[in-house]
């Protein structure tokens, strides 16, 4: 099957935009079920160039994870099955990694992960993995070319290194344009120096083999141009490919957030605060602030748009439709496209229409007179 860094430089030498989604494995069989049958809505409404499968923390969802991305394949769908090393022992990624080469899928998402629920810090597991750059380093020692990789990207910083500081007015312009300040007037920023490192990380991953780099949730365009142009100015020259973090509910918004360390901006933060008690009209509005980010991101030439589902399809749909981004609307345009290229041609060689229906009004005459003769 193709690589997604394949697919992504055969859209880009044609011009072509395109959609992927995130899924992740549910906690039940129904919630199991269901997924399935967006599997199969999602794609009949908009095509995705691939699907990236989660992996649960520490782990815990590995055989559901492997089991959901070969159904995934099954349907003709590209999977992108992410792969972590948290708490994971090594054998088990090794196994991970066989059973994918032997099923013919090509494309995983290499991880450091989050740690294990309860467990507040990531900790290394005794003959493990203790970063994303081994996972990396040791897929292309083990398996050369065969996977196309790809790894995450923290436009804003890594949150383990967004560190709360005094007031916005000691940090650098740069520092500004990403910091977050709470509702209670904490500032958090992942500082110059250290964003150098988070950088020079990334790059290390883009040099030991990556392919991809697939970003962080972000709310803010100006924050992902600037985290590409930084990539660029460190020599890291692969896609860097935006993911976007659908607005659905006013807590599930502030508690991830919240754990990311994303900067909210004032105007969006003001806005979810007023319809916070209103979930219909903040579904609405996040509906529209996801089609004004995706727009921008059209502005700065991104190579594509991945779209976090949460395993929600209706604001996600809605979205790539007011894009003109659905399989209906790709229809829909190439028909007006042909539609354009036979009037330009009447009006180029009007004979042509004349001749036409001469033709076609010739062919009815003989065929009636036909039909009219007895045996």
């Amino acid at each position: 099957m193709p690589k997604i860094a394949e697919l992504i430089a055969e859209k880009a030498a044609k011009n072509e935009e395109w959609i992927s989604y995130e899924y992740f494995p549910p906690r039940s069989e129904q919630g199991v079920a269901n997924l399935e049958a967006r599997f199969d809505r999602m794609r009949e409404f908009a095509e995705p160039l691939f699907v990236d499968m989660t992996w649960g923390a520490g782990g815990s969802t590995s055989t559901l994870t492997l089991d959901l991305t070969l159904k995934l394949k099954a349907l003709g769908l590209e999977p992108n099955m992410h792969l972590t090393c948290t708490n994971v022992a090594k054998e088990d990624v090794v196994s991970a990694l066989e059973a994918c080469k032997a099923a013919d899928v090509r494309n995983i998402v290499a991880l450091r992960g989050d740690p294990p629920i309860g467990q507040e810090k990531w900790e290394a597991i005794e003959g493990g993995f203790t970063c994303a750059l081994d996972l990396v380093r040791f897929i292309r020692a083990e398996h050369g070319d065969f996977f196309n990789l790809s790894v995450a990207g923290y436009p804003e910083g890594h949150p383990d290194v967004i560190v709360e500081v005094e007031s916005v007015g000691e940090l650098s312009e740069s520092e500004k344009a990403r910091c977050r300040v709470t509702d209670d007037g904490k500032v958090f920023v992942c500082r110059d120096e250290q964003f150098e490192a988070e950088l020079a990380y990334l790059k290390a991953k883009v040099d030991a083999g990556a392919d991809v780099v697939i970003t962080q949730m972000f709310f803010d365009v100006g924050t992902y141009a600037a985290f590409v142009q930084a990539c660029r100015q460190t020599g890291i020259m692969c896609p860097v490919v935006p993911g976007i973090m659908l607005l659905q509910a006013a807590a599930g918004f502030k508690k991830m957030t919240a754990f990311c360390k994303t900067r909210v901006p004032p105007a969006l933060a003001a806005k979810v605060e007023e319809l916070a008690g209103d979930d219909a009209a903040l579904k609405a509005f996040g509906i529209s602030y996801g089609v004004d980010m995706c727009n921008q991101l059209r502005a700065v030439n991104a190579p594509g748009l991945h779209f976090y589902t949460l395993n929600l399809e209706k604001s996600t749909l809605a979205i790539i439709d007011t894009l003109g981004l659905s399989n209906a609307a790709a229809t829909n345009a190439a028909d007006e496209d042909q539609k354009k290229k036979y009037h330009a041609s009447t009006e180029k060689n009007p004979g042509l229409v004349t001749f036409a229906a001469l033709a076609v009004l010739v062919i009815a005459v003989v065929f009636s007179m036909r039909s009219n003769v007895r045996p």
